[in-house]
């Protein structure tokens, strides 16, 4: 579930102000408490993606964790695209993305949605740069 930084409560960014502090220490070894009394020491490949997030978070900004599955569904596609399925499907049929058929599903390859999203990216940039720059031409622009 998507988590939005700018909706944390006080009492939330305050405790991930001090989550980054204590991640950012060097040589501390960082351990997991249950409520039972459970301890376990967390392996260093998590403390790194945990500070990499705290860090994130603690400075403002969204964060999406994708695991690296190399086949999406077509919701996890269309989530990435922030699209709708049904939208996502027309462009798979229509073509515009890769896809293969796994059974009855079909699955978008996670390196062939990171292009196309850059592409499209890529293009709505220099559209709208054209717009500007045709708005500025015309005079809608001083």
């Amino acid at each position: 579930m998507p988590t939005d930084s700018s909706i944390l409560t006080e009492a939330e960014a305050e405790a991930i102000k001090q989550l980054e502090h204590i991640l950012n220490q060097e040589n501390s070894q960082l351990k997991l408490a249950a409520a039972n009394g459970e301890e376990m020491t967390i392996p260093d490949s998590v403390c790194c993606v945990l500070r990499q997030v705290v860090q994130a978070m603690a400075s403002g900004k969204n964060v999406s964790i994708v695991t690296h599955n190399p086949e999406l569904t077509t919701q996890q596609a269309a989530d990435l695209l922030n699209v709708s399925r049904p939208y996502l499907i027309k462009l798979l049929e229509q073509g515009e993305l890769p896809y293969i058929m796994v059974g009855t599903h079909r699955r978008v390859k996670f390196e062939d949605l990171r292009k196309y999203k850059q592409q499209r990216d890529t293009k709505r940039r220099q559209l709208l740069d054209e717009l500007i720059a045709e708005s500025q031409e015309l005079g809608f622009y001083q």
